[in-house]
């Protein structure tokens, strides 16, 4: 597995843009073909174009696997069945007032760690992502998914997670988890990753040290 570093919008914010898994990349309508393709070479996946909920944040506003794809319950009817098509994935609007879900949940093909603002979800969470999920927080946060990264391969945590939670996160997950931070020192994880099981690509501003930390996570 290889890392690479990225920029998109001329952000290294990378996450909030991009979500994928290991065989789609959603990436907003409009972004210059010649950077989705070199984007998606890095992660071996297919690009699909997409808006959710009519804006281009695309990494906050939805939460994949390789099961499926929620989106918030303000996504258009028109852009789950756009994802339906172009993924093949079963694709579902969480029933809930929250609408960033991918800051709220965090999944691999193992399980799903659910931010506790979300109990009420968990069943549909659940089905459509087709893994047992796990309702808690990490570090202090509630907001699951900006804190913890994963896939089928590892899972790097916020770094003030304590050793239960970060244990509690593999034994969950199934996987290799540690701390970590991206982008020179950013612990929202999400914000600055894409990754699935065959690369990982992080924002420009990702340091020396971190890179290392990401490599031993990841398992590259």
């Amino acid at each position: 597995m290889e890392i690479y570093r990225y920029t998109f919008y001329k952000s290294p914010n990378i996450g909030i843009f991009v979500r994928a898994n290991d065989s789609v990349m959603l990436v907003p309508h409009g972004f210059a073909e010649t950077k989705s393709d070199k984007l998606a070479e890095y992660l071996q996946v297919r690009p699909v174009p997409t808006s959710i909920a009519g804006t281009r944040l695309v990494g906050p506003m939805s939460v994949m696997n390789n099961n499926g794809i929620l989106l918030p319950s303000i996504a258009d009817d028109e852009e789950v069945r756009w994802l339906k098509q172009g993924t093949g994935l079963n694709v579902e609007k969480l029933d809930s007032k929250f609408t960033a879900v991918g800051n709220l949940i965090a999944a691999n093909d193992n399980g799903a760690l659910v931010s506790p603002l979300l109990k009420e979800a968990e069943g549909q969470i659940q089905d459509i992502l087709g893994v047992p999920a796990h309702s808690m927080g990490v570090g202090g946060f509630v907001q699951t998914g900006a804190v913890v990264v994963a896939t089928n391969a590892g899972a790097g945590v916020h770094p003030k997670a304590t050793e239960d939670e970060v244990k509690a996160v593999a034994e969950a997950l199934q996987v290799p988890a540690e701390p970590l931070t991206i982008n020179g020192g950013v612990p929202f994880l999400t914000s600055g990753i894409v990754a699935n099981t065959k690369a990982v690509v992080v924002g420009s501003l990702t340091s020396g040290p971190e890179l290392i930390m990401l490599s031993r996570i990841f398992q590259t």
